[in-house]
């Protein structure tokens, strides 16, 4: 019976160090970090369905009025009629709905416990890290050259800022994106403070840009 067991343990046991060595270079995370790739993600399917529909409904009746067109300020038609609503030939919405799909996937595979290398870590920051530059253009230009604002596109901002600084955060912390210890401690107490300065920011230039409008 002895040696039954044994036997019968050894594949256990190299089962156990197989997984052990596939953990090797592999990062995971905790469950609210997972819930934040999720919520946010969705927000920002959410956003990019409702506009690329409006869209759509718009090129088929030029007359057509989104629900947020609510005033001269708050105009989404404005904002999809736009030359920079469509920048690289086709409505920038349509590209949010495939990449925040991808954030949406990888945050329900990490609340399933997945694990993943460090390549695919710093390529999910490289690529938040556009959407956050793409982001500030757009916001510049619906603030200062379009004059017009979309609920929606307010919406897909927010959501994309608080992932970069979140996933950002998360890569100091366990050393995949190399910083000083005092960086590393400051994103692992205060990791949520960077991305309520970035929303504050943009927020108080919404609110100075059309002041007047807002008071009125």
């Amino acid at each position: 019976m002895a040696t039954v067991n044994v036997r019968s343990g050894v594949p256990g046991r190299r089962q156990e160090e197989e997984s052990a060595r596939e953990a090797v270079g592999t990062i995971g995370a905790g469950r609210a970090f997972a819930w934040m790739l999720v919520i946010t993600g969705a927000a920002g399917v959410l956003a990019g369905w409702v506009i690329t529909i409006d869209k759509f409904k718009l090129l088929e009746d030029p007359g057509f009025q989104p629900g947020c067109s609510l005033n001269p300020v708050v105009s989404c038609g404005n904002i999809m009629k736009s030359e920079q609503a469509a920048v690289f030939g086709f409505p920038n919405p349509m590209l949010g709905l495939v990449t925040y799909a991808v954030v949406v996937a990888l945050g329900a595979g990490l609340l399933a416990g997945a694990r993943y290398r460090g390549w695919l870590w710093l390529g999910l920051n490289a690529g938040m890290l556009f959407g956050v530059g793409f982001c500030t253009w757009l916001m510049y230009q619906s603030l200062y050259e379009i004059n017009a604002l979309c609920l929606w596109c307010c919406l897909a901002w927010v959501a994309t800022i608080v992932m970069f600084w979140y996933v950002t955060a998360h890569n100091v912390r366990h050393g995949t994106i190399p910083a000083p210890a005092g960086l590393r401690t400051f994103f692992g107490e205060f990791a949520f403070a960077l991305p309520v300065l970035h929303v504050g920011i943009i927020g108080m230039l919404i609110l100075t840009r059309w002041w007047e409008f807002w008071t009125s």
